[in-house]
Formats: structure tokens, sequence, C-alpha cells
């Protein structure tokens, strides 16, 4: 959880400055930037490809942790940001009308009209929809890290201001669509980013409605997420019903934004059920589909494919690429899961080299089923600005290093052989696999042919079985030979 001290940045808009609220939020930085700020990948060096099998296989750990932003994350993490300021441009805390805002609800309000004006709430709703699995909670976690939790202000412009400003919070919908439920996860998330011992729940609806409003109040919530709201039910007797009811009075009368994150067919019960339906979706509606096997996918499993632990490399190919979209219907987390079990597969053994058959087995050992693929239009703007220069990163690397590593080297093992069924790549008999294996992945091939011109001069020769059986590497009656 990051609190911060408040450190305060002119306004881009007018009306926004003079707002410590708004001038405490991180500047805004151009995309190229934030690229940085919303991915993870997850470091891999040569040396710990050299590591026993055992070791190696720790390190495949590494793969969930990879990050890799689309195009999309972009979109919502501008949403968000405008979202957050735009609820805090009502809310500046030296304003009288904000005073009145903290110390009266809406419909108790005094006759005395404050200088500035009555409370105008600017709340806003933005939802996302997705299928399980797709990457929406990863890509919530990345664009919230962008931004403090808890940001402590003491002083602005010469002027004390002891506040907490809680940025963002973040909770799931009950099972049971009730006020009480999500009120009881609102009070203890601000309770822990506030710090505070927890807060004992009113007994009444009512009574808990009043507690949790004053508690964002005090604590200047930013913006509320709400996942998982897939589990709103509104046929159960009044529960859905009185937490969109709850929900609509966040935005109508306090002016907190609010983000819902659900699997549809949330969408479709949103439009019909929700009277305030184009709230949830005034300031952004994203549909996070399956990838598409296309420049996303390949700015993907590029990242991915080079988190590999393997003793000898194994080079990315379309045909590969192609076999790991197939397998996980082109959902990152099903594709992160079958890479991860496909090298688990194969490291210890004789040959780590990672085919489509090796693929298949990580996806038989990884899930049980795959899921059909829902095939949608995808965006393909900013593509290039997420590709990094492979080539450059390992070169910096290098240069770190004392020398220059050599290219990965098999490591011997003790392991018995691995048969894959359906890998005609790799030998299926023990007897041959040592040798096999050695010329697979010889670097030095040219050096072990003891006769270069053998096969082209029985081209021409009038007897060439003949010729290559008494060079000895053509055995026309082996019964004869190893009876």
């Amino acid at each position: 959880m990051r609190r911060e001290k408040a450190k305060y940045n002119t306004a881009i808009l007018p009306e926004h400055q003079g707002n410590p609220l708004i001038e405490a939020l991180p500047p805004k930085v151009e995309d190229s930037e934030l690229v940085g700020k919303i991915s993870n990948y997850p470091s891999r060096s040569v040396n710990e490809t050299r590591l026993e099998a055992i070791d190696r296989q720790d390190y495949l750990l590494r793969l969930k942790a990879l990050r890799q932003p689309l195009p999309l994350y972009f979109d919502v993490f501008r949403a968000i940001e405008l979202a957050i300021k735009d609820g805090y441009s009502a809310k500046n805390p030296l304003s009288p009308t904000t005073m009145n805002y903290l110390h009266y609800p809406v419909d108790e309000r005094p006759p005395v009209k404050p200088s500035t004006g009555f409370f105008k709430p600017k709340g806003s709703g933005i939802t996302i929809i997705g299928k399980s699995g797709v990457g929406k909670t990863c890509m919530l976690e990345q664009v919230l890290n962008c931004f403090p939790d808890v940001i402590e202000h003491e002083v602005y412009r010469d002027k004390l201001l002891p506040l907490p400003q809680v940025v963002w919070i973040k909770v799931d919908c009950p099972d049971d669509s009730s006020v009480k439920g999500l009120c009881h996860r609102i009070l203890e998330q601000i309770d822990r980013k506030l710090g505070e011992p927890p807060t004992k729940p009113a007994g009444t609806i009512a009574l808990l409605l009043e507690q949790i409003e004053a508690k964002m109040k005090t604590s200047f919530l930013g913006i509320l997420i709400i996942d998982e709201m897939q589990n709103l039910n509104l046929a159960k007797a009044g529960g859905g019903d009185r937490l969109l009811g709850f929900l609509h009075n966040l935005v109508n009368n306090l002016g907190i934004p609010i983000l819902f994150c659900a699997n549809p067919p949330f969408d479709e019960l949103l439009s019909k059920s929700f009277k305030a339906a184009r709230r949830a979706e005034s300031s952004g509606y994203f549909d996070v589909e399956l990838m598409k096997n296309d420049d996303e996918w390949e700015l993907f499993v590029d990242e991915l494919w080079a988190l590999q632990w393997t003793n000898t490399e194994t080079h990315l190919t379309e045909q590969l690429s192609d076999k790991l979209y197939q397998l996980s219907a082109g959902n990152m987390d099903l594709a992160v899961r079958i890479y991860s079990a496909a090298q688990k597969s194969v490291i210890g053994t004789k040959d780590e080299r990672i085919t489509e058959e090796v693929l298949e087995l990580g996806a038989n050992n990884a899930i049980r089923a795959t899921k059909s693929i829902t095939e949608k239009m995808r965006v393909k703007q900013k593509v290039n600005l997420l590709k990094r220069n492979r080539n450059s990163i390992a070169q910096s690397e290098a240069d770190g290093q004392n020398g220059s590593l050599p290219q990965k080297v098999v490591v011997t093992s003790q392991s018995q052989p691995m048969t894959i069924p359906g890998d005609l790549s790799r030998p299926h008999h023990p007897e041959f696999f040592e040798v096999l294996t050695e010329l697979q992945s010889s670097e030095n091939l040219h050096d072990l042919v003891l006769d270069m011109d053998l096969i082209q001069r029985a081209a021409v020769d009038d007897e060439p079985i003949e010729s290559l059986s008494k060079a000895g590497i053509l055995c026309d009656d082996p019964l004869s030979i190893f009876d």
C-alpha cells in the first residue's frame, strides 16, 4: 500500500487550480512514460538456465508476475484518471461549499447558502466487462498501482491542511447482493487504508448507510471500484435493487465515481435494471475480450516466450506462437499457465526443447478444457509504442557483466529420456537417444562429419547402396548384423 506525503503540482485546468485534492495527484504523463508504470517484465539471465533442474523449476514462478500492457490499458487509465479529477473538482477542502457538504446530508441542508454555493456532485461511472480470465483484474491492478492509495496533506500554500485523502478502494460485490455486506467491506477497506482500528458497523441499514457515507466524505474517497458485479442478484427479494439504489446515491448525492468490473451478463442486467444505467458508463465503457492472433498477441507472446528456463533455447516461431494461441484460445492467463506447464514437463529431461507437442502436453497438464473463442474486433493503436527492442536489452545486460556470455548450452543431466507422443523430432528409442540428442544440440555439426562428400559421390556411383554400405552409414540387412 502506498502512503505518500502530498506534493503539489499546478493543475492543468484553471478551474482545478487551487484544489489540493487534484494538485496532489500524480502529474499527468505521456503514454511513453505510462508504459513503464503499467507493465512488469520479470528478469531472466543465461546463468539461471545453467542451474540444476530442481532449482530452475522454481524460476517458473516468475511467469505469473509478467504484466504486458495492451492498448486498452491506456484508455482505462485515462478514464480513471479523469473520473477522479472530475469527482474532486467539486470537493475543494478549502471551499465553504465542501465544508457544508462534509457536515450536512444533501437532503438536510441548512437554509443559509454558503458563499460559494451548495455542493453539486460530479460523480460518474466506468464499466469494464469481460469473461473470466481475460485479464480484467490484472489490468486494474496495474492501472491502480499508478495512483497512491493514500495522500497525507499537512500544509498547502502556507495554510494548515491536516487531512487524509484516500484516492481509491477496491471491494468485491457480496454474493448475497446485500448493502450491509458491501458497506462492511467498504468500511474495512477505508480503515485499512487510513491505518485505523476497525470501525464497529452500525446495527441498522439506515444507520450503516449514514456511517459509510460519513467515512467516504471525511476520507475524501476518489473512486470506488467494485469487482465481481456479476454476483448481483436482482431476483433476490430486494437485495439487488437496494444495493443498486445505494450505489446510485453514492454517485448522485456524494459525487463519488464508481467503477464496475464484471463478467457477462452484468451488462445486460445493468441496462435493464439500473435506473441510472447511463451513469455506469458516463466516463467509459470497456469490453475486455479474448485476444485475436494479431499484433497484440505477438506483443504478448514475445515477452512471455523470453521467460524460458530450459537449458537449451527454443526460438519462437510462427508455428509455436499459433499453437500456443490455439491452446489458450487467446486467454492470457491460460497462455501463461500452459507455457509454464510445458517448461516444467521438459526441464530435467535429456531434451529440453519446446515443441508444439510439448505445448500440447503443457495444456493437458495445466487445463482440462479450453474455452471457446469469442472473436471480436481489437484495437491496434499504440502497439508499436509497447514493443521493446529485445536486442538492445540483451546487449545492455551483456555490457553490465564481465566478459560476454556464450549462448545457452545444454547442461548434462542424469535423468531418463522423455518420450512425448506425437513429437517426431525427439528420439523414441533409448539406444539412440544420447547420440541423436548430441547431434541435434551440436553447434559444430560440420566437425562431426568425417567424409563431407560421401553422399554426393554415392549419388553418381553405379551402385550407391553398396557404396554407402561399405562406408558403414547404411544397413540394408540388419538381421545378419544384429542377430
